[in-house]
């Protein structure tokens, strides 16, 4: 896919089929993709930041109260997909 393509998307069933990738930003991300798409068998679904040296959830500003951080994780994480993706 070419990387001028990418958007996101509200997930439903089918769109597990159609995508090649699921990029979540944290591990309650997953259960809840899972919740309406099943198991991920085709191994579709990853933490943005499984692209990084680092791999783990996005910051959480909710939590942390530090927007920086959470903005240095998404420019990290979508910089590492970005360069996996040969874009």
């Amino acid at each position: 896919m070419h990387c001028d393509a990418w958007k996101r998307r509200l997930l439903i069933r089918a769109g597990y089929d159609y995508y090649d990738y699921i990029i979540i930003m944290e591990q309650n991300n997953r259960r809840n993709i899972q919740r309406i798409v099943g198991q991920d068998v085709d191994g579709k679904i990853s933490l943005l930041m499984d692209y990084t040296d680092h791999p783990r959830d996005v910051a959480d500003p909710w939590y942390t109260g530090d927007f920086q951080a959470t903005w240095d994780d998404v420019q990290e994480g979508c910089d590492g997909l970005l360069a996996a993706m040969g874009c």
